[in-house]
């Protein structure tokens, strides 16, 4: 007769961890399952620290959602902390007891890399920006939370239940998707094993339970596509670059005074605006200089961007060591976080392109309210004298 337990866990409860233990022990299963990918497994378990190749990850894109990876993985470990465990520590004992019984490890939840991303695609522009406050208030917060609270839901979950109320989308990703995804692993894992012990956080045990009581057909090959969706900001960078663009030429066209006029302007607003971000995020005077030089034809050119320029340049300067991916894995401060330097070439990028992206909307319509040109009427006066 087939047989599946699963067991919810808090992610930082001691109490949790003796839990998986005893069950384990007690139930001898064939296979012990846990809510890991193959990449949170190595780093867990082998204390593997993949490198990072930061300028790829800038010029991806992805910094922003390197960032909020970052600053989520150290709320949680701040909280373990509090609690005197590390991280995971639940999933580590499944798998040393697992061993220690003979049983196989089974890895049922998706990529972690997959799973942000298209959390992040799920996002609009504002929703995106009501994370990052969801991320900061929580950061900072000072309340303390009961072991209680945690084992009715994952800190993850915690902070997605709150944002489910502004992006369902969002919240179906993080915990929706990846409840049926690892129901679906089991359903497989049950084909082959008579008895498994799953090990899951508390807040997808009623999820997969209920997945399972439905008897629900899922596509695993449907939750692990990344989509390439219309990037509507990229579009509107190019709207703005051609607009800007001709104006420019019909002031030169028209005055070579005015042109130079409007391109300085241009260029200060741009410059500014991009150097206040990158030394709001503490970059080096190189880095800001480059910043404050290249804003003006960045924002022209939708293919570079000021925090690529910016981030490139502090990588060059401060030479990040592969050391500096363990410490930023490991940091149990804010401040170490602020001094780490792959975190700090990260924030680097990202503030210098939101300084960049607020010079470009407000230098465009600097120029176009003081430089703008009235076309028709020129046309016009042109088409008379001749």
């Amino acid at each position: 007769m087939k047989k599946l337990i699963i067991v919810g866990t808090a992610h930082v409860s001691k109490e949790s961890v003796e839990n998986v233990k005893r069950i384990i022990e007690e139930e001898k299963p064939d296979a012990v399952a846990v809510e890991l990918c193959y990449r949170r497994y190595k780093t867990l378990v082998e204390d593997y620290r993949e490198v990072l190749p930061i300028t790829d990850l800038i010029k991806r894109g992805e910094t922003f959602l390197l960032l909020f990876q970052t600053i989520l993985s150290y709320f949680q470990r701040r909280i373990a902390k509090d609690y005197g465990v590390r991280v995971g520590e639940e999933m580590l004992a499944a798998i040393e007891k697992a061993r220690e019984i003979g049983a196989d490890v089974l890895l049922i939840d998706r990529d972690i890399t997959i799973t942000l991303k298209r959390f992040w695609q799920s996002l609009s522009f504002f929703e995106k920006l009501k994370l990052v406050y969801y991320v900061i208030k929580d950061f900072f917060s000072k309340e303390e939370i009961e072991i209680e609270e945690l084992m009715k839901e994952d800190i993850l979950d915690r902070l997605v239940k709150e944002f489910r109320k502004i992006s369902s989308n969002a919240a179906r990703v993080l915990i929706d998707e990846r409840d049926e995804y690892m129901a679906a692993k089991l359903i497989e894992a049950m084909q082959k094993y008579d008895k498994i012990v799953a090990v899951v956080g508390a807040g997808h045990k009623k999820g997969i339970e209920r997945i399972l009581r439905e008897h629900q057909r899922i596509d695993l090959k449907k939750l692990e596509e990344v989509k390439r969706g219309v990037n509507y900001f990229k579009i509107l960078s190019v709207f703005i670059s051609l607009t800007i663009l001709s104006v420019f030429v019909f002031i030169a066209v028209l005055s070579v005074q005015k042109f130079f006029e409007a391109f300085l302007f241009w260029f200060l607003i741009n410059g500014v605006l991009a150097a206040i971000g990158a030394t709001i995020a503490r970059a080096h005077p190189i880095s800001i200089t480059l910043a404050f030089l290249s804003a003006w034809l960045t924002s022209l050119n939708p293919m570079i961007a000021a925090g690529w320029v910016a981030a490139i340049a502090e990588t060059w300067v401060r030479k990040p060591k592969s050391s500096d991916l363990a410490e930023l894995i490991e940091v149990n401060s804010f401040k170490e976080l602020l001094n780490n330097r792959i975190f700090r070439i990260l924030l680097i990028a990202a503030l210098t392109n939101i300084g960049s992206a607020i010079g470009t909307v407000y230098g465009s319509y600097y120029i176009l309210t003081h430089f703008g040109i009235d076309i028709v009427k020129e046309i016009s006066g042109k088409l008379k004298f001749f």
